[in-house]
């Protein structure tokens, strides 16, 4: 007599491949939670960077600083953040997402109350430096850890609307500062304004406190138990690690090169490179330049009228900014429908050149008989243009494409990098924006700004990579080999 057997299946061979699983999973709750994780605290950077525009007047007069020390304050943060994207960046890719996830937001507390006992211009500016480097650490993390773990059909979308919280900061930080005002309008209020950013920071602190680490990069750092874990709960389904997991383009560098990151510049990524972070440079010189100086742009056009008081005035200018950050959000609505329905690359192109336009717009309105407080409505308009295009487009846009165009091992450091190229711009833009303003005039000023988004059209066009809709694995390129992982300690 046969006996027949029935042969067993290993759960294993039923398990999808780890990358795979992760890129055709359906969206779930724990996909919002993780987005929320690092869309809280980028809301926090829109705040912490902005809402020095709304300080800047009160500063400068309780500490009577000339233009150029306004400039050095108000760039102090974003100086900071360089270094923070640039070269502490890379740490994220050396030790992991998480923790860093979870430590950076504590600087962000001890920061923003320093900054709030500040007892000179010198103080605040190195207290403003430090909380830089928080805010430019948390940008690569944040768009790594999302890219990592976002299924691919909406990857785009979910990058956006986690940045679209910028947006959310920026208009907390123009409400803030009207009611500060209003029921304490004294120019030492200013403390209070950026004291009160340790608030939303330490929910932050207590919300990622226990944050998982990214799937894709425990798979390449020798931890396939951990990664089959977080994987197997984002994905739905088991999952298991495969060779295509644990490639590594190449060997992770050692020491001082590990900040430094020379595969950025080599033949393999330096289109992409140049592609990531030369755009996002110019963009951020407008964005920042423009944005955190709204506030004294619309006090220079006198929207308070010819007789306002010091106060009257930036409770005036203040109050137009929060209007106007009102297209911030618009314009990163239309950003987050429409990024994975038309590419990431039109977008880009069409805010560029919109962008332009509107600050066109806007130095012809001062050049028109009466100046632009005669023609306040076509300020507005231009204002609300620039916004909504603004970040409909490449502010949307070149924070989600460094997180999409770089492998794993080296994503951090590449949209590390491409930040800190943003912040630079940023840096640039908002130190010489009030010195240029009070020698050159608005016109001039923002005919220049508008050259500066021309450039980044043509950059975009001449560099571009779409990403839309494809696995991060075949952005990553095909021609890899299999390195053995980095073993990590857990």
């Amino acid at each position: 007599m046969t006996t027949e057997t029935t042969p067993t299946t290993d759960p294993s061979d039923r398990a999808q491949p780890l990358g795979e699983a992760l890129d055709n999973a359906a969206t779930t709750r724990l996909h919002v939670l993780f987005w929320l994780l690092a869309g809280l605290g980028i809301m926090l950077d829109g705040f912490d960077f902005f809402v020095i525009g709304v300080a800047n007047p009160l500063i400068s007069h309780d500490f009577k600083v000339s233009a150029a020390q306004t400039g050095l304050v108000s760039a102090a943060a974003i100086v900071g953040s360089i270094f923070g994207a640039a070269l502490l960046g890379p740490l994220g890719d050396r030790i992991g997402r998480s923790r860093i996830f979870r430590v950076d937001l504590w600087m962000f507390v001890v920061f923003s109350l320093l900054c709030a006992v500040a007892w000179d211009v010198w103080s605040l500016t190195a207290f403003r430096f430090a909380l830089g480097l928080a805010v430019g650490l948390d940008y690569p993390i944040a768009a790594s850890y999302l890219a990592e773990i976002l299924p691919s059909k909406n990857r785009g979308r979910w990058l956006v609307a986690a940045f679209s919280l910028q947006a959310a900061g920026i208009l907390l930080g123009a409400l803030a500062g009207v009611v500060i005002l209003q029921l304490r309008p004294q120019p030492d209020s200013w403390r209070i304004l950026l004291g009160f950013g340790a608030l939303p920071a330490l929910f932050i602190v207590w919300l990622r406190r226990k944050a998982p680490e990214s799937p894709r990069w425990l798979a390449q750092n020798g931890r396939e138990r951990e990664a089959r874990e977080v994987g197997r709960r984002l994905a739905g389904v088991p999952v298991r690690v495969t060779d295509a997991d644990r490639l590594r383009q190449e060997a992770a560098p050692e020491g001082l090169r590990a900040f430094i990151q020379p595969r950025l510049f080599s033949a393999r990524w330096r289109r992409r490179t140049v592609f990531a972070s030369v755009p996002w440079f110019l963009m951020d010189i407008a964005t920042y330049g423009v944005g955190i100086f709204t506030p004294t742009l619309l006090a220079s056009f006198s929207v308070a009228g010819p007789h306002a008081t010091f106060i009257d005035e930036d409770i005036a200018s203040t109050t137009g900014t929060a209007v106007l950050d009102v297209f911030l959000a618009v314009g990163f609505g239309l950003a987050i429908v429409l990024v994975d329905r038309v590419g990431r690359i039109p977008l880009q192109l069409t805010g560029f050149a919109v962008m332009a336009l509107a600050l066109c717009g806007l130095a012809v309105a001062g050049q028109l008989p009466g100046g632009a407080e005669a023609h306040l409505v076509l300020v507005f308009a231009g204002f609300g243009v620039f916004n909504t295009f603004m970040n409909l487009g490449p502010n949307a846009t070149t924070f989600a494409l460094p997180a999409e165009v770089f492998p794993s091992e080296m994503r951090t450091a590449g949209h590390g990098f491409a930040a800190g190229c943003g912040k630079l711009g940023a840096a640039l833009g908002t130190f010489l924006f009030p010195v240029l303003l009070s020698s050159v005039g608005e016109s001039a000023l923002l005919y220049g700004v508008a050259v500066a988004c021309a450039l980044g059209f043509v950059v975009t066009l001449a560099f571009r990579v779409e990403t839309r809709g494809r696995a991060l694995n075949e952005l990553s390129g095909a021609e890899v080999t299999v390195i053995t992982p980095r073993v990590t300690p857990p």
